[in-house]
């Protein structure tokens, strides 16, 4: 019974989801997403109270996957240098899949930042854990030398979440060519940093 109520939200979520992508979050209606699931409104409502309700449910969803592409990343037989590096552009490609994925949600998941952001938060604490778990075992391999791994992990977290719309809107370059120099000058600015040694 327990995975029939499991199955029947995820799949309310995700009809809500393709909706919200089509047509927006404002435009979509509770009866809407009641419609395009061909359940009745009684066994929405029995799920979400409201439409706020399921567009977290979505968001949630979306952020899950992402944490679970990165769990896979970070469980990799990797040296913790290619391990990070690795982690580092399947974040950014997960972020702008899922983005993208979702269509006209794209304004919704930019212009409702603090809704997004409440979300996040949970997601933000797992992922700064698993970069730091990467740096621990750079540090054990010897291949990384940090004075903070704390505080290491939450640069590299912030900086990887400012690089997330760039990255989206492809102001850093789609071409072959731009994608290897941006990756070169991505691995020399973690691993080398700007200074002259």
């Amino acid at each position: 019974m327990a995975i029939n109520v499991s199955k029947t939200r995820d799949m309310l979520v995700d009809v809500a989801r393709q909706l919200f992508a089509r047509m927006g979050v404002d435009k979509t209606t509770m009866n809407d997403i009641a419609q395009a699931s061909m359940k009745g409104r009684r066994t929405l409502y029995t799920y979400f109270k409201s439409k706020n309700e399921i567009y977290q449910a979505v968001v949630e969803t979306e952020v899950a996957k992402l944490y679970k592409m990165l769990t896979d990343v970070s469980a990799k037989e990797l040296p913790a240098d290619e391990k990070l590096i690795a982690f580092v552009y399947a974040r950014l490609d997960a972020v702008k899949s899922i983005v993208i994925r979702n269509g006209t949600l794209r304004a919704n998941f930019f212009r409702d930042i603090w809704r997004v952001e409440k979300v996040r938060k949970d997601f933000d604490l797992r992922e700064i854990d698993l970069i730091k778990r990467i740096l621990d075992d750079g540090v054990k391999e010897g291949l990384f030398k940090m004075p903070d791994v704390n505080i290491t992990a939450l640069v590299l977290h912030y900086a990887l979440k400012g690089l997330e719309v760039p990255y989206i809107r492809g102001v850093m370059g789609d071409t072959i060519i731009q994608r290897i120099r941006r990756r070169d000058n991505v691995v020399n600015l973690i691993f080398n940093g700007i200074k002259l040694k």
